[in-house]
């Protein structure tokens, strides 16, 4: 089954961090009960995969200021049939960082999210599942912005606090700032 990886990785996170396992076993209810939770085309929702990426030195965290949105926000979109949601974070933060290395930090899950996406045009409003891996630059921190960005930017803790202010993001910054980088 296609979905067990993920099942799998949100069973351990789930273990990970007890304290969110509502939200778990929301997303896992999702996955058991949509076999094509990894396409776009589930109308309801589907899962996607971002990255809380760190430049080399892990001092700073990599944004988007999202077109679409107009936001900062982690990197990262839909998995577009792609069941491996490690792949899906790492290829999202390639085509819209410019990054030329990357890799995960950790395997596992960092931070998972379920959020509402408004309609637009054709598409109805629907309910993003989002798997979030920790991801690092590899030696070179250079950046490129994409058609999908109005910016892309480096943050440092303190930037995080002053311009965003979402609760996911100062969710996956606590987290960030727990590893002592």
């Amino acid at each position: 089954m296609h979905r067990n990886q993920l099942l799998s990785l949100l069973h351990n996170y789930r273990f990970r961090y007890p304290s969110e396992g509502e939200k778990v076993d929301r997303f896992m209810d999702f996955v058991r009960q949509n076999r094509d939770c990894f396409e776009r085309s589930l109308e309801i929702g589907h899962v996607t995969g971002s990255a809380w990426v760190l430049n080399y030195a892990g001092s700073h965290a990599l944004f988007t200021h999202h077109r679409k949105i107009g936001r900062w926000l982690q990197l990262g979109g839909h998995a577009d049939g792609d069941s491996n949601p490690q792949a899906v974070a790492l290829r999202e933060v390639r085509e819209e960082s410019g990054l030329a290395q990357v890799r995960l930090v950790d395997e596992a899950i960092f931070d998972i999210d379920i959020h509402r996406i408004d309609a637009r045009g054709a598409v109805p409003a629907h309910l993003h599942y989002d798997v979030r891996f920790l991801v690092q630059a590899v030696d070179d921190d250079r950046i490129v912005i994409s058609d999908e960005s109005n910016d892309l930017a480096w943050f440092d803790a303190e930037r995080i606090r002053v311009e965003i202010s979402e609760e996911s993001i100062t969710r996956m910054m606590g987290k960030w700032l727990a590893r002592n980088w």
